[in-house]
């Protein structure tokens, strides 16, 4: 019997982990893809506090260092649904299951898809999204982004450095990105900006060779060649798996300003939760207050077996 379970390894999880572990507490984390979620497919990260710049991937590997060191116990496995009787959870992956006094759910959010023609048909042979993992294979060939934030623009300037050209594509007429990002975008150039097309399909047999986009505006037919397209547009949850032990806004898990959920010994912390800012920096927090207050939890069960 665990004390705590993480579902996520991402900042939060690993966070809740680290904390969890300097207090003695037993605790697994269960992750379902790689550990260190989504800031580990930034190329930079310049905005978390002790490091001027630092990338995304030693950011998350620094986290899982430290937590492996402290004794946490790590399950790569898909969560497929949780449970609760007699104080006990339970929580079922797609090959097998675990139970604990308390969990907490760090599960981040997943990449957002266009939902063009072709798209999971050319899943990994051409189309990615994830620059940063996948960018390398491309070196000397010609790529495209499909974004207008700042996670596309960072694909496209790491692309910019090893890529001959590099395309950009949004769907409106700018962007909504960091400035200095903008900044460095325009000046970079061998990047072309293409702004106000919709992808309609990704075409190629056996690997991409281009893809089709619609100007929204005059709706012109525009083609873009490329070897890649890395597709940058968000991340949407996946917590539907949880109800009804939570309850959901907009598909995020609502809790209060203890990481609480509706159920009790069940908490939700980063970018699952609901909530207005979406940062490392943020995810960090919440990992950290979760775990206090699963702490307190278990004390209070304690307590109350006692008496």
């Amino acid at each position: 019997m665990l004390d705590i379970i993480v579902i996520g390894g991402g900042p939060a999880g690993l966070t809740s982990a680290i904390y969890a572990r300097r207090a003695g507490l037993s605790v697994l984390v269960i992750e379902k893809e790689h550990f260190g979620g989504q800031i580990s497919d930034s190329p930079k990260v310049s905005n978390y506090p002790g490091f001027k710049t630092i990338s995304g991937l030693e950011l998350s590997n620094n986290m899982f260092d430290q937590a492996m060191e402290l004794g946490a116990e790590f399950e790569m496995d898909t969560v497929t649904s949780i449970s609760k009787e007699n104080d006990v959870f339970t929580v079922k992956t797609e090959y097998g299951q675990f139970q604990s006094l308390s969990v907490i759910i760090a599960a981040g959010v997943k990449h957002r898809k266009l939902n063009a023609m072709n798209e999971d048909r050319l899943l990994g042979k051409g189309v990615s999204y994830c620059a940063v993992c996948d960018g390398d294979f491309y070196r000397g060939k010609n790529t495209i982004v499909i974004g207008d934030a700042n996670s596309a623009l960072q694909y496209a300037l790491m692309l910019s450095s090893i890529c001959p050209n590099v395309t950009i594509c949004t769907l409106f007429d700018k962007f909504f990105a960091e400035d200095m990002l903008v900044q460095a975008l325009v000046a970079t150039p061998n990047i072309e900006i293409v702004h106000n097309v919709s992808a309609i399909s990704f075409n190629g047999e056996t690997k991409l060779e281009t893809v089709t986009f619609e100007h929204t505006v005059t709706k012109e037919i525009i083609t873009v060649c490329g070897d890649a397209a890395f597709i940058a547009i968000g991340q949407v949850p996946d917590n539907e798996k949880y109800v009804p032990y939570v309850n959901l806004e907009k598909g995020f898990i609502t809790t209060d300003g203890d990481m609480a959920t509706m159920t009790p010994g069940l908490f939700a912390a980063g970018d699952c939760r609901y909530k207005k800012v979406k940062q490392v920096a943020t995810a960090i927090n919440d990992g950290a207050i979760a775990e206090q207050s699963a702490q307190n939890y278990l004390i209070s069960l304690k307590n109350r077996s006692n008496s």
